[in-house]
């Protein structure tokens, strides 16, 4: 039996809701709202592909830097990743070859009852002399709400017990065509973009909770049972 990625459980089997799901009760961009107008019934199989694409990022990058060897091609030589996703990597191998971020935490699940929701951090790193909260991004642009989510992780960190400096973007789909001057933190393809003050980001995250909440009162994970194994009757 499994559950629904839209709810996190504690040991104690009380659940809430993740922060982005929260945060599909923020408003959508217009420029979002009119690419799903103009692309209909494949908005969804597209916005799916993207998924695709950003968890595949993020599994290279939890392996990379757990200390797992990573591979474009299988034992056939045949590509195990599209070059969209093995691209996106080669940035994050740049970011990490050139800034060694040193990383306290990677891909943490933390599971908050009394704030009302959950969330997996990709990373708290020390870089720069700073610790940072550092999400990974593989989007086409970057949208308000992420500030957001980030605001809302630094709320489950603080509750933790851990105070940060401030809260990044590594943006993985940047326009950048150069690795910048002036202390800017990037290369060709992506960009780590940062914050500090996060207060007004959270006082927002807590009224997009509260409408969520308003229109999903009696919300639950839901539950989808499969067995685990299948053979054809006469094979």
């Amino acid at each position: 039996t499994f559950v629904d990625g839209r709810f996190y459980f504690d040991q104690n089997d009380n659940y809430v809701p993740s922060v982005t799901t929260i945060l599909e009760a923020y408003p959508k961009p217009y420029a979002l709202l009119q690419w799903i107008k103009e692309n209909g019934e494949n908005s969804d199989k597209i916005r799916d592909a993207k998924g695709d694409i950003g968890s595949a990022v993020h599994r290279l990058t939890e392996n990379y830097d757990n200390g797992f060897d990573c591979n474009l091609l299988d034992l056939e030589g045949s590509p195990l990743y599209s070059l969209e996703v093995w691209s996106m990597f080669e940035r994050y191998v740049d970011f990490t070859n050139r800034f060694n971020p040193v990383h306290n935490m990677i891909e943490q699940n933390i599971i908050n009852i009394n704030l009302g929701y959950a969330g997996t951090l990709d990373r708290v790193s020390n870089l720069n002399g700073k610790k940072f909260l550092i999400d990974i991004k593989t989007s086409n642009g970057v949208y308000n709400s992420f500030w957001l989510q980030l605001a809302a992780y630094r709320e489950l960190l603080k509750n933790e017990g851990i105070e940060v400096d401030g809260v990044a973007i590594l943006w993985l789909n940047a326009k950048t065509r150069s690795n910048g001057s002036n202390g800017a933190i990037q290369g060709m393809g992506w960009q780590l973009l940062q914050k500090d003050d996060t207060t007004e980001d959270f006082m927002l995250f807590e009224a997009v909770k509260k409408l969520w909440l308003a229109e999903n009162k009696n919300a639950k994970p839901k539950e989808f049972s499969y067995q685990l194994n299948h053979k054809k009757n006469g094979a």
